[in-house]
């Protein structure tokens, strides 16, 4: 069975805290599997990059206002008591490896052991120089942030000693509460993000592609996984509406997550996150708060 979560309400100024709680335990009670943060910091007026990277393409203005994402993961556990909590994405370029392990060993101590931890690259050069990051080292300083939270979220004493990160022989709790850690999850898709997603995750989960073409670039993965490693599993994001929409294109709405969860059942998705932060109707508190209820038919479907 393919399980079905939702994006949090992050983005826009129509977010407020009632909606927000509303949306959580309405995902919850009616069976929706997960709630999942995304990880964007200011609005440029004068981006360095494109959105998604891709060059002239505008970032869409729901990012003018986006709620902290650690603090949104962190409220969405407070105010449920089963569904898993996740990230995707955390930018890995905005933390150091101490504060990062901190911060979601708390989240998953706090929340009973929901967390799923999701990181990736990001795309904005405007945000990594905010952070004081060269975004051309973001691969290689991703490579160690993972070894180095790893790490944190091992045995005392914990040290480590990396180019970008260094940590003398010290003592960093709480530990998380699944063991050995919580599933780490990724939003790479480049070759070298691939390579350190076979090597370190658990789940892998582009924004883009399709649920059929992506199940067999995981298959072609899980024959690099490291002898007796789980094999990797695949999460697919659908879009109630896609951020980089123009005038004029159409709305896909509740129709498109149903054909995306078809699609996704036939290629053995094991989850789709659905994502209506882009979405038009989302244009007030009481909209969210009633989303969970609108989109609650595609759980059966992916039944």
């Amino acid at each position: 069975m393919t399980r079905v979560g939702l994006a949090l309400p992050q983005l826009g100024d129509h977010v407020d805290a009632e909606a927000f709680s509303t949306f959580c335990r309405e995902a919850e009670e009616l069976g929706f599997s997960s709630l999942w943060a995304q990880e964007h910091l200011f609005y440029p007026l004068e981006p360095r990059s494109g959105y998604a990277g891709v060059k002239g393409l505008p970032i869409p203005e729901q990012y003018r206002s986006v709620l902290g994402a650690t603090e949104a993961m962190a409220f969405a556990a407070a105010v449920t008591s089963t569904i898993t909590i996740g990230s995707s994405i955390l930018v890995g370029g905005y933390h150091r490896p101490v504060e990062l392990a901190q911060r979601l060993a708390t989240i998953d101590v706090l929340s009973g052991g929901r967390l799923v931890a999701g990181l990736s690259v990001g795309w904005s050069d405007d945000e990594h120089a905010q952070m004081d990051v060269d975004p051309r080292s973001r691969g290689r300083r991703m490579d160690e942030l993972v070894l180095a939270v790893l790490a944190c979220w091992g045995p005392d004493p914990v040290q480590f000693d990396g180019d970008f990160f260094k940590i003398a022989p010290s003592v960093v709790r709480p530990k998380p509460l699944q063991a050995p850690h919580p599933p780490l999850l990724s939003g790479m898709w480049s070759e070298a993000g691939l390579e350190r997603t076979v090597e370190c995750f658990d789940i892998w989960n582009p924004a883009r592609g399709e649920p059929a073409d992506l199940a067999e670039i995981l298959s072609q993965l899980n024959t690099r996984r490291n002898a007796g490693a789980a094999p990797l599993r695949l999460y697919y994001r659908s879009f109630a509406q896609r951020p980089s929409h123009r005038p004029g294109d159409p709305v896909g709405g509740l129709e498109a997550v149903l054909a995306d969860i078809e699609a996704s059942k036939k290629a053995g998705v094991e989850e789709v996150i659905v994502e209506c932060n882009f979405w038009d109707r989302m244009d007030s508190p009481s909209a969210w708060a009633q989303a969970p209820r609108h989109l609650a038919s595609v759980i059966e479907a992916a039944r």
